[in-house]
């Protein structure tokens, strides 16, 4: 756990480090508008992978591969100064993919928002497919019928009638039970 601390650690000072010094600027016309934005260092601490973004068009990203691959070691150089550790880290530089996966995704959430409100407007002018309402009523009934019929068809057990009642009297002194 303290060894992948340290790496943070370090991986967090080496892009500032280069971040700086791309800052002071490189006296490399190919370079363009560079942006670290990441940096892995290896568990051992020897490798250091530089992600970096540049700002315009494949022709200017392809000059600024060329001119950090050849700046390697200059900045190796001036990481090593600054860093406290018997070993300097190699690096090596990737272009990050963050602005392309970006548009890609905007892409996406645009394609959602569309499909979305075409959707509401569909659902706005949609129709039942059958009836307005699709609960089946009784036939022969009006509203006011209906409940009126549900009411008058309660169960008869309300009221105990006379064969229930002789019934239980016969069966009280079966199940133990005395009046």
């Amino acid at each position: 756990m303290a060894d992948n601390a340290r790496a943070a650690k370090l991986a967090d000072r080496i892009r500032v480090l280069i971040a700086e010094r791309l800052e002071k600027g490189l006296r490399d016309p190919r370079l363009g508008f560079v942006t670290i934005t990441d940096v892995k260092v290896t568990g051992d601490l020897q490798h250091a992978s530089v992600f970096y973004t540049v700002m315009g068009d494949e022709a200017l990203r392809a000059d600024t591969a060329a001119a950090l691959k050849s700046a390697t070691g200059m900045l190796r150089t001036e990481v090593g100064k600054h860093l406290n550790t018997r070993l300097t880290p190699s690096l090596e530089f990737f272009l990050d993919a963050i602005p392309e996966n970006a548009d890609h995704i905007a892409a996406l959430l645009r394609e959602a928002r569309e499909r979305d409100e075409a959707v509401a407007g569909l659902a706005a002018t949609a129709q039942y497919a059958g009836d307005a309402d699709p609960y089946v009523k009784p036939r022969g009934f009006e509203d006011g019928d209906a409940e009126a019929e549900l009411d008058d068809a309660e169960p008869d057990d309300a009221e105990p009638d006379d064969a229930d009642a002789e019934r239980d009297e016969a069966e009280a002194p079966a199940r133990g039970e005395f009046a």
